[in-house]
């Protein structure tokens, strides 16, 4: 690919007064064998998609590892078993998806985006358009196990509830999806990570300190291409996933509260919806990253 990003990514480097990133040629409209081989070997998928309204939502799918494939290098499959999940439902023919593998076990991630090619029965065909890796920063580990139980339905709120407040008090780990129209852009879904606490609160208000990464600037060229997005958030204890969609802002300078931070961003949350036990998985704790740890602040004992 020659110029891999779009006119907001494009925008929010300027911005952040930050040089091209060196890795330009790590963007690719195909996913090359490594990346083909990691795919295939997950048990979930962090997805990224838009609502009936046109807003990013994000959810998690699920499968025995091979229920993602890629049969060739701008193509990827995935097995869907995610009934009554409002997200898998969107994702139909000509829709564009975000796409997060991350394997919590030793911190490995890459990205894809691209567009719904084909829904045959319970099976998607996305055709690729970006391939990327992540480094490994802030990532906590987990190991995963199976924990099935009968899902829950989907359950909306305005604003923020009491439950989705205590979990952020409590998170270190969330997921962003976003979106961008036009050339090089699409639905993207990323990772965030830090101390538990490290999303602020103040009334529906949440702000997220944006750390020292891969310099694409990917999330935040889409918040200034288009400032609506979603934060998703997964109990892994329990299988429940928290989906909180409002109008982000990004702060060039950070707060004086978040002295490690490069910058930050805000989310002003409409609206949430909650499914309980929508993931057949739980996972245990591992270790917090080396990154996440250098960020500062204190453990709860």
């Amino acid at each position: 690919m020659n110029d891999p990003f779009h006119d907001g990514e494009r925008q929010a480097q300027s911005l952040a007064n930050a040089e091209t990133p060196p890795f330009v040629a790590g963007i690719r409209d195909f996913m090359p064998d490594q990346h083909r081989e990691f795919f295939a070997g997950l048990p979930y998928l962090f997805v990224g998609a838009l609502d009936e309204a046109g807003w990013p939502t994000a959810t998690v799918l699920a499968g025995e590892p091979g229920f993602i494939a890629s049969p060739a290098p701008r193509t990827l499959e995935i097995a869907l078993d995610a009934p009554g999940d409002p997200v898998a439902e969107r994702l139909t023919p000509g829709a564009e998806v975000g796409m997060l593998g991350l394997d919590l076990s030793n911190r490995r991630r890459n990205r894809v985006n691209g567009v719904v090619a084909a829904r045959q029965d319970r099976r998607l065909t996305i055709d690729v358009l970006q391939s990327f890796g992540n480094c490994p920063q802030y990532i906590q580990t987990r190991l995963a196990e199976t924990g099935r139980a009968p899902p829950g339905p989907v359950e909306g709120f305005d604003g923020l509830d009491t439950e989705a407040e205590q979990t952020l008090a409590t998170t270190d780990t969330l997921f962003v999806a976003s979106h961008a129209s036009g050339p090089n852009g699409g639905v993207d879904i990323s990772h965030r990570g830090g101390l538990p606490g490290f999303v602020l609160r103040e009334g529906p208000v949440l702000t997220i300190p944006d750390y020292r990464g891969n310099r694409f600037f990917n999330t935040l060229g889409n918040l200034v291409s288009d400032p609506r997005a979603a934060l998703l958030l997964v109990d892994f204890q329990t299988g429940d996933l928290t989906a909180l969609q409002g109008r982000a802002q990004v702060l060039w300078t950070p707060p004086g509260d978040m002295p490690k931070a490069e910058r930050a961003w805000t989310l002003t949350v409409e609206r949430g919806q909650r499914r309980r036990r929508a993931l057949p998985l739980r996972w245990a704790f591992g270790a917090f990253a080396p990154t996440t740890l250098a960020t500062g602040g204190e453990l709860a004992p």
